[in-house]
């Protein structure tokens, strides 16, 4: 009897094994399922905590719906029931010492219209005089493997760039704009300036893509995220699911592979998909050329505060549902969400929920990092402060630390992976990659790069 182990119970590794589980039952086969996950809940960076009659996502806290719409997982789930789409409103950026809206004909910060241009509070006339160069500058130097900054500031000039678009893309891909490029983020920039000539009139043309849907565009569950980790978990029943148990070597032998756990326990698969991150799969070998190759992908930081406060959330702007950063000696956080203001069902008596990020792009994380969670709950409580003016002292709040553990996907992130799968490939036949260290960051990327994997070792049984 052949055996499978997933390493990791996030969702990817819940992806993988659902899939495998399914193929299990409906073709009969005589195979054994294992899924390892080294905390004492699956999830990974789902995780839903429920304190003072707020719902809190300590990691994850929404699915993109127009990628949910492609797939099937929650109809196959039994989720549709369920799902609750986040509360329509506009997002500001808070640059010299004030809220300023994001215009509202944009797309990640980049203008959808002349007008949107012209309209926007953010970038001063001389700023916006630059910017449309890029209706008569052409494309003759990138491809999709170049920076998205480069290539940005290269035909809307470095104001635009800086202080209206590089706020929102940072926040979205968690990283410097000159270190990621344009395939691994928003490749629909490069198609709109060679088939339109202007990266302006392509967004204003196919608007209605990232529009649809009206506001609707991310979904969750009403009683939290974990709903689809908990879904996922009750349909494992062909499958032995092992927590607080954690791979600590993985060997070769003559028969497959033997793995080591940290309870002194062993087994012996003859496929192992690694669905945890790059950094931890790399210790789980002695092969010094293949950890090397694992060093080269690359995680950032992020600490998340929520604080929660028994006063209204009309206490906020009126349609706003958050703020990013643009001049990062202003504030220590880079944005900050109106949790309650944009999902409803997280705060059940309409008192207001926010949630700080701060990462490690921001100078201050330096020292940020360094502090206990008082301190850190002291420098969230100044930022709002300064920023929404409120000075009530928070009923409850919960702080989680990601250090490096946010995928970070350099220029080189596409070269290095394909690197890692062919030397798999060759030295270590039956171990397959997974995951938001690899193939996207979304939980639908997340759950597909799961189901894909599960389908390659189907192929391989």
């Amino acid at each position: 009897m052949k055996t499978v182990l997933v390493i990791g119970g996030g969702v990817t590794g819940l992806s993988a094994m659902y899939e495998l589980n399914k193929w299990k039952k409906e073709n009969d086969q005589d195979i054994r399922l294992v899924l390892a996950e080294s905390a004492e809940q699956l999830g990974g960076k789902i995780r839903t905590v429920r304190r003072g009659g707020f719902v809190i996502e300590s990691g994850a806290d929404s699915i993109v719906a127009r990628k949910a719409d492609a797939m099937n997982f929650i109809q196959e789930l039994g989720l549709e029931e369920d799902v609750v789409y986040n509360a329509a409103g506009r997002s500001y950026i808070y640059s010299d010492g004030e809220l300023k809206l994001i215009p509202a004909d944009s797309v990640f910060g980049i203008p959808a219209s002349v007008e949107s241009l012209a309209k926007s509070t953010i970038v001063s006339a001389e700023g916006k005089v630059e910017a449309l160069k890029d209706f008569y500058t052409k494309n003759d130097r990138f491809t999709k493997n170049d920076s998205i900054g480069d290539f940005l500031e290269h035909f809307f000039g470095k104001e635009l760039v800086e202080k209206q678009i590089a706020p929102v893309l940072s926040g979205v891909y968690s990283g410097n704009l000159s270190d990621l490029t344009i395939a691994s983020t928003l490749p629909q920039v490069f198609d709109y300036k060679e088939k339109y000539g202007s990266i302006i009139k392509g967004f204003e043309e196919n608007k209605t893509v990232f529009q649809s849907g009206g506001g609707k565009k991310f979904l969750s569950f009403n009683n939290g995220l974990d709903a689809l980790i908990d879904a996922y978990e009750e349909r494992l029943d062909g499958t032995e699911i092992l927590k607080k148990t954690q791979a600590v070597k993985i060997e070769k032998t003559d028969s497959g592979y033997k793995v080591d756990f940290s309870n002194g326990e062993s087994l012996e698969p003859d496929h192992v998909v690694l669905g945890i991150p790059h950094n931890a799969a790399a210790t789980l070998f002695d092969d010094q050329g293949l950890k090397a190759e694992f060093e080269l992908l690359k995680n950032s930081s992020l600490i998340s505060i929520y604080l929660a406060y028994d006063i209204p959330d009309s206490e906020l702007p009126e349609d706003g549902t958050g703020f990013i950063t643009a001049n990062t000696d202003e504030l220590n956080c880079n944005a900050c969400t109106w949790t309650s203001r944009k999902w409803k069902h997280t705060s059940g008596s309409g008192n207001l929920l926010v949630r700080l990020f701060y990462k490690s792009s921001h100078p201050a994380f330096a020292f940020l990092k360094g502090m206990d969670e008082d301190e850190l709950l002291k420098t969230a409580l100044a930022d709002i402060e300064k920023s929404l003016g409120i000075t009530a002292e928070p009923a409850a709040s919960e702080v989680t630390n990601w250090t490096e553990k946010m995928p970070n996907y350099l220029i080189s992130h596409p070269q290095t992976v394909a690197e890692l799968e062919s030397r798999l490939s060759r030295d270590y036949p039956g171990i397959w990659l997974a995951g938001c260290s690899y193939y996207g960051v979304g939980i639908p990327d997340c759950i597909e790069s799961g189901a894909e994997t599960a389908v390659k070792i189907i192929e391989n049984m």
